[in-house]
């Protein structure tokens, strides 16, 4: 696959991007194995469920990752923007429970800015941050023939530097990239 032919992808660097969809985890590896060095991934501690690392191995090696449960997501925010200012970290993805104010979305941009690091908030559908690059939604495929599990369809729904846009994409785990798919015809 072409830059042409996904021109926002991989996320333009020093900038702080969101996804929302069922797929945004799949989304945020495919971000970390597109990047060099380590993942910083953030998530509550309140939250029940788990980032298994080995669940990345696809991807990437659960090695480059640092997991960070903070109790909560003023925690979240300050080790995000610390993490990004740093700019050691490649990638740092932070799941967002709560809507982020224009003043807290305008700091990450900053710290990522001053980084050149690439940020990506995982956010529930609807809720996003007008400080973000762009935004995107990443929902599954059904596959009724069943021959691939992880076909998705990427939609990049907020742009500040471009236009909007949809595309299937699939995981190739040996090839270790993304590959473009053409819409099943009837």
């Amino acid at each position: 696959m072409s830059r042409a032919d996904l021109p926002c992808f991989p996320l333009r660097p020093g900038r702080v991007h969101e996804v929302c969809g069922p797929s945004s985890a799949v989304f945020a590896a495919c971000v970390g194995a597109s990047l060099q060095g380590p993942v910083l991934w953030l998530r509550e501690a309140w939250l029940t469920e788990s980032l298994n690392p080995l669940g990345l191995l696809p991807f990437l090696d659960p090695a480059r990752v640092l997991l960070a449960r903070p109790p909560n997501q003023i925690d979240s925010l300050a080790l995000a923007e610390e993490a990004l200012k740093d700019g050691t970290i490649a990638l740092v993805v932070l799941e967002i429970t709560r809507p982020l104010d224009l003043r807290e979305g305008r700091r990450l941009q900053l710290a990522a800015g001053a980084g050149a690091t690439t940020g990506l908030c995982l956010i529930p559908e609807g809720m996003g941050s007008n400080a973000a690059e762009t935004r995107w939604r990443a929902t599954p495929i059904f596959d009724a023939a069943g021959m691939d599990s992880t076909p998705m369809r990427w939609e990049i729904i907020k742009n500040k530097m471009g236009t909007l846009g949809a595309w299937n994409v699939c995981w190739n785990a040996q090839a270790h990239r993304l590959d473009l798919v053409s819409p099943a015809g009837d």
